[in-house]
């Protein structure tokens, strides 16, 4: 009987042991969990990383914002602006196909301008001042796009500098430690390192996207004013034929 007594003591005692056991690693696990936010991260991944690339972020999604603003103001391409450019040219309205331009603050409104001030010219004359204004007014809707094709590249760089100072303090750490290691300092620079890594490749993701979707709307602009371009040479052929 004693022996039996002394035996469920035992498991008894096991038991609260186990469940002490899983109730302190759930409560480790909670910690961790709470822990894990974008503000711990960006403490943990250092600020002399995550600050530049906090910075970089920042300057990429306001380059875009106000690029695809301006490059959609630009690439508003109406339909009746070059029919009402037909209309005046042909009835020898040149003053009032000038007003008419003066009305439109767009590349195509400025090129045709430029094309109806030298109307009277050689053909090539005009058509080399159009391909001109063209070429200006291009070159105005791709301002800082260069920053973002630098940020794309530039980010995960940074990011990966971090991983590597990150895992020199790790192996510093091993070396300095002999054969007492300390897995949890340990971990803590791997948890630094591979942090910035991540931050660099968001970072990155987002000035690569943002880049791409403002060249290949900057794309589609040149084509718009190609084709009207065009429309407006072959308006000046039409009274020779």
């Amino acid at each position: 009987m004693n022996a039996l007594l002394f035996i469920m003591l035992q498991i008894e005692e096991v038991g609260s042991a186990v469940i002490d056991t899983v109730s302190s690693v759930a409560n480790q696990a909670q910690a961790v969990e709470n822990e894990l936010s974008i503000w711990e991260l960006t403490k943990t991944g250092g600020w002399w990383i995550m600050g530049p690339l906090a910075v970089l972020s920042v300057i990429a999604v306001y380059i875009f914002v106000e690029r695809f603003m301006a490059i959609q103001k630009a690439s508003k391409d109406e339909g009746g602006f070059m029919n009402d450019i037909k209309d005046l040219i042909s009835n020898n309205k040149v003053d009032a196909a000038k007003s008419l331009c003066d009305t439109q603050d767009t590349p195509l409104s400025k090129m045709i301008k430029k094309g109806i001030a030298r109307i009277g010219r050689p053909l090539p004359d005009i058509n080399q001042a159009i391909e001109t204004i063209g070429k200006l007014e291009v070159s105005k809707l791709e301002k800082n796009v260069a920053i973002l094709a630098t940020v794309a590249g530039a980010a995960p760089m940074i990011g990966f500098l971090g991983t590597v100072i990150g895992m020199v303090h790790v192996f510093f750490d091993m070396a300095n430690g002999g054969n007492s290691l300390d897995i949890n300092l340990l971990s803590n620079g791997m948890y630094q390192a591979m942090v910035t890594t991540i931050a660099g490749l968001i970072v990155g993701i987002i000035g690569y996207i943002a880049y791409n979707v403002i060249v290949s709307r900057i794309e589609k602009v040149v084509f718009i004013l190609e084709a009207r371009a065009t429309e407006f040479m072959d308006l000046l052929h039409e009274p020779a034929n």
